[in-house]
């Protein structure tokens, strides 16, 4: 059995182990490492392949999966069974997503509810997480042919703006790929400390971080002191990037040659001609004056200024985000000493030059922009590994930390590897009408279900207001101060009813059972993953039978003796999935049951709508 060295008293690991640095991007993932003899941090390649791997999944007719490069030359063919973009997925709930459905060519499952998103390939649903595993998947399998060395510990980077929940689904990601995340790293932070920036203990600056990717933007302000990186503010757009720089090229020449949009997307060869053709223009021109091709019966020409008049208003957008993070952050362009330029549609002279014109100073660009975020998560696992001696790294929690929630799942509220102190919170409500207490179970460990966690404590909310199920709301929150003391509080906020508890430090394990929790949090995390998504979608398919149910008996007037029927039998087929260990079964059988329900839930809507303005002049 493979042993997994730690310190119990930092969580950093020993010196023998390999961690990789990870960019888990939107369009591109790459890996890399410290290089054992430069000492320097190095995207992990194939010869003179790229380091760079499209974030790109592909779901053939029998169950077989591709990933990168190969599923990329999907996205025209087959764009239904194709995955991209599913970064953007991560911790979202439908109504997060609904705005910009259409960008996605497969099937996102809709049914309007704060229920965390899906993505329906043929009879199959995935999860976000699911889908980033298998991205994460292919770098550890490419890392490790390229390295010739297992790799089973990682640093992963998000973007600064990434929320609990999209900082959690990361981690299960990694953790369902077979890694050991030991820290998920901001991406401005990570792209700074490739510049060196943050690395000197005695400086003191303050910095932005433009990355343009291909098909996100979002810009960072981080003061940095004393090695302690603090991100100011931050900005962007999730749907805004090269990809963009691509179509307003394609939009110029199928308007010059009289091709409509409709022509386009009957074509996918056409349109993936063009598109092709847009990016090859794109690179080129960032050191040619003129692009030339003949291509398709057609001459495909465009100059530097032209291209640069069609992505201006594009660019103008991020410059308009960078003032609103300075207006947010309370400082000046002035202000600002250094801007550090990430993401591959950086290389645009045009975009290089707005930016400097705004911040009134030369840009940083002399790392690859590809790379500088993956380099700069290196350089964390370098430090984590405990081979770089000039930093230093704070007291960290060496496991997670967590409550009990519905079907037995472990929540987590603090991960592990998170600097002490440390404090976080979350939001909950009761499951039955009329609920008056609520049970606070605080457990400690990597798997998800509470079953296979240590129980540290427990107690009781008492004196909730009696309201219907889902209106309380009770925050819970951990707070581990400098001490490793863990105080855990509840709060029904509504009416100001409060309790709390505290743990004591280091919670009683030793190094040994340490190590063997995260073994099996690796080994199991597949099961784990399975079980957690079952409990998952039979609390949703439970909620909504309850729901449901209560609906039929409050507006049976609405529904003809056909919906009735329909609706009851659709109500018999999901109560008896949920008997089942089928999660895909269940979940087939809550989209059916809303694809009936919906028309008639309409129909009340409308009804209550009416009745509200009756007699009111509107």
């Amino acid at each position: 059995m493979a042993k997994i060295a730690i310190n119990i008293a930092t969580g950093s690991l020993q010196q023998a182990d390999m961690i990789v640095g990870i960019d888990l991007g939107t369009t591109n993932s790459l890996v890399a490492i410290i290089h054992p003899e430069s000492k320097q941090p190095v995207a992990l390649k194939e010869h003179d392949s790229s380091s760079l791997v499209p974030s790109v999944v592909h779901f053939d007719e029998t169950g077989n999966i591709a990933v990168g490069e190969e599923a990329r030359e999907y996205l025209e063919t087959d764009p239904q069974n194709t995955v991209f973009s599913a970064k953007r997925l991560m911790g979202k709930s439908y109504r997060d997503i609904s705005e910009n459905a259409s960008f996605f060519s497969y099937r996102v499952i809709d049914d309007d509810t704060d229920s965390l998103v899906k993505v329906q390939v043929g009879d199959k649903f995935y999860s976000p997480t699911e889908l980033s595993a298998f991205i994460l998947k292919e770098l550890k399998q490419r890392a490790e042919h390229i390295l010739k060395t297992p790799v089973t510990k990682a640093v992963i980077t998000v973007p600064a703006y990434f929320n609990d929940a999209q900082r959690q689904a990361t981690r299960d990601a990694g953790k369902l790929a077979g890694l050991d995340v030991l820290r998920i790293v901001n991406e401005p932070t990570a792209a700074s400390l490739a510049y060196g920036i943050g690395l000197d203990r005695e400086q003191e600056t303050t910095i932005a971080v433009y990355d343009l990717g291909g098909g996100t933007f979002d810009i960072s302000l981080l003061r940095i002191a004393n090695g302690i990186f603090e991100v100011l503010s931050t900005n962007g757009n999730t749907y805004l990037g090269g990809d963009d720089f691509d179509r307003a090229v394609v939009k110029h020449w199928t308007h010059q040659f009289n091709i409509s949009d409709e022509e386009l997307k009957q074509n996918h060869e056409l349109a993936q001609g063009f598109r092709l053709r847009a990016e090859e223009a794109k690179k080129y021109l960032s050191h040619h004056d003129t692009y030339s091709v003949a291509w398709h019966n057609h001459v495909l020409e465009l100059d530097r200024d032209t291209f640069d008049g069609l992505i201006a208003p594009l660019i103008g957008q991020t410059i308009e985000c960078s003032r609103l993070a300075l207006a947010d952050a309370g400082l000046t362009a002035a202000d600002i000493d250094s801007i550090v330029m990430v993401g591959g549609s950086t290389r645009v002279p045009a975009v290089k030059n707005a930016v400097s014109g705004f911040f009134g100073k030369a840009v940083n660009d002399t790392v690859n922009p590809d790379e500088v975020v993956a380099l700069g998560a290196a350089i964390q696992a370098d430090i984590l590994a405990g081979n770089n001696k000039d930093l230093l790294l704070l007291d960290i929690t060496p496991l997670s930390l967590g409550i009990e929630t519905m079907g037995g799942l472990m929540d987590v509220l603090i991960p592990r590897n998170a600097k002490i102190p440390t404090k976080a919170g979350r939001q909950y409500t009761t499951q039955k009408d009329g609920q008056g207490d609520m049970r606070i179970s605080v457990y400690q460990g990597e798997r998800d279900l509470v079953k296979d966690n240590r129980k540290l404590a427990e107690f009781s909310l008492k004196g909730i207001p009696a309201m219907p199920a889902g209106l309380p709301k009770v925050e819970v929150s951990f707070l581990i101060n400098a001490d490793g003391i863990l105080l855990v509080k509840a709060k029904e906020l509504r009416s100001g009813v409060e309790q709390g508890i505290e743990v004591r430090p280091q919670y009683g394990l030793t190094d040994a059972e340490v190590e063997k929790m995260l073994l099996d949090s690796i080994t199991h995390a597949k099961d784990d993953m399975q079980a957690r998504a079952l409990a998952e979608a039979r609390t949703e398919g439970e909620q909504i039978l309850g729901v449901t149910e209560k609906f039929i008996a409050k507006n049976s007037g609405l529904l003809s003796g056909e919906e009735m029927i329909a609706t009851a039998e659709a109500m018999q087929a999901l109560q008896l999935a949920l008997t089942m260990e089928d999660k895909n079964l269940i979940q087939s059988k809550i989209e059916s049951l809303n694809e009936i329900s919906r028309p008639f839930a309409e129909r009340a809507m409308d009804a209550a709508v009416s009745g509200a303005l009756k007699g009111k002049k509107v």
